[in-house]
């Protein structure tokens, strides 16, 4: 299959089939790009997640560029940032032609529920995942621990608790000598 169109239609897939955001989506990710199609490692994906949530816009889209543009380039980074925005597009025009007609039906409010659930197991799937991929040192479960603290119990910006971790990473492998 044409590498473009496989592209897509993967992403494709990823946006269709993941609710809940770019944090729900990460096991599809692993999945097709780390061990179905090898486009990246999992070390790879892990950095491309973590930018994608440092720079503008959305976590997936971002994500979908990175991954797309080390497989095929610019090219491929379109193919793929079309593919999972496509089905977003598609879904969201026909909920916004309906919403009003069904947002009330308790069975529907159920379903949103249930959903909501199950986006958060997903996204704890994530964590644990990320987690035994990233924290494999005491300097790296440091950072890990701080920036967990910072996230939850305080209302420092996301972007300085990123830069601040960034800068740590760095600082602690250059004073260990480490890459």
């Amino acid at each position: 299959m044409n590498i473009y169109l496989q592209l897509f239609l993967s992403f494709f897939r990823i946006g269709g089939l993941t609710f809940g955001g770019g944090y729900s989506m990460m096991p599809m990710l692993q999945k097709e790009c780390v061990e179905k199609f090898g486009w990246c490692t999992e070390g790879d994906l892990m950095d491309y997640y973590a930018l994608g949530q440092c720079t503008p816009g959305l976590i997936a889209v971002n994500t979908a560029t990175f991954i797309g543009n080390k497989t095929k380039g610019i090219l491929g980074a379109i193919c793929a940032a079309l593919g999972v925005i496509t089905p977003s597009i598609i879904i969201i025009t026909i909920i916004a032609m309906f919403i009003d007609g069904f947002i009330d039906i308790p069975a529907v409010a159920n379903a949103f529920a249930g959903i909501r659930i199950a986006v958060c197991a997903l996204i704890v799937s994530s964590i644990i995942k990320l987690y035994k991929g990233g924290v494999k040192d005491m300097p790296a479960f440091i950072i890990f621990a701080v920036v967990t603290f910072l996230s939850i119990f305080t209302d420092v910006s996301p972007i300085l608790v990123v830069v601040g971790a960034g800068v740590a990473g760095f600082a602690i492998k250059a004073v260990g000598g480490k890459k």
